[in-house]
């Protein structure tokens, strides 16, 4: 028996790996965040399958109902949102398993950035511009941020932001970066990417919180802010220049030599 942990994507449910597709069709047993997790998923679930929606339960409860499906040798599949490597509270459900002696393992899901970066059509690290992508949020009810851990500390390296779960203090994300990238600085505010009722709504630092108060989002709701937003006139990668030398180009290369 083995608990399958499955990052369930964004919310399109074609947005999820070959692998947590078919474990999910090969468990008995499917957790699901019914919040969060499109319910067109559960479509691979087997015949018979047992379908239990966590998102009323608790820690406790979902621990219970792993454990009896150890007790009766039954695989289950754990469907988060998005990739479980972040805010997936996936880490204190394996402590506990690991106290259970439960086995378990991880599969990757397409993160909500990535989904939000494929609808705008952008990269979000450009040559010149930006080389680092920075996933972060502001303090809420569930976890605070730790100290050091601020808007302003990452902002100063000029990095782009996907700031996650925090679409509610819009007015605080806004005032503490706009210090760092000025009011023009593009921004993107992309709702529930990947879903049928995906919005966007693009600005700047000093627009993007009235455009969003005509518009209303209350939550699941991705805020993206750098330059590389929208910038056009930026460098070009070394990486496909012709004069550039690299291993598999650039040289004569005999059979067989493939240093």
């Amino acid at each position: 028996m083995t608990v399958h942990f499955i990052g369930a994507g964004p919310g399109a449910p074609d947005l999820i790996t070959l692998r947590g597709r078919d474990l999910i069709a090969a468990s008995p047993v499917c957790l699901y965040a019914g919040s969060l997790v499109p319910k067109a998923l559960l479509e691979h679930c087997p015949p018979g399958a047992r379908i239990v929606d966590t998102a009323p339960m608790s820690l406790d409860e979902i621990i219970a109902e792993i454990a009896a499906a150890h007790a009766a040798g039954r695989d289950v599949a754990r469907l988060h949102s998005g990739d479980l490597s972040v805010w997936s509270a996936m880490g204190e459900q394996l402590r506990r398993l690991d106290e259970l002696a439960i086995p378990y393992d991880v599969t990757p899901g397409v993160p909500a950035f990535a989904a939000a970066a494929a609808t705008l059509k952008r990269e979000l690290t450009l040559p010149g511009l930006a080389q680092s992508l920075v996933l972060t949020r502001t303090s809420g009810r569930a976890s605070a941020m730790p100290e050091g851990e601020t808007l302003a500390a990452f902002a100063a390296t000029g990095a782009t932001l996907a700031v996650h779960l925090s679409i509610h203090v819009l007015d605080k994300v806004v005032a503490e970066l706009a210090p760092f990238f000025g009011a023009d600085c593009p921004v993107a505010v992309v709702y529930r990417a990947s879903w049928p009722d995906e919005k966007v709504i693009r600005g700047t630092l000093a627009t993007i919180a009235d455009l969003v108060a005509a518009d209303p989002i209350e939550r699941t709701a991705l805020i993206l802010v750098g330059p590389a937003l929208g910038a056009e006139d930026f460098g070009t990668s070394a990486l496909y220049d012709a004069d550039y030398q690299r291993r598999f180009r650039g040289r004569d290369r005999r059979a067989g030599d493939d240093s």
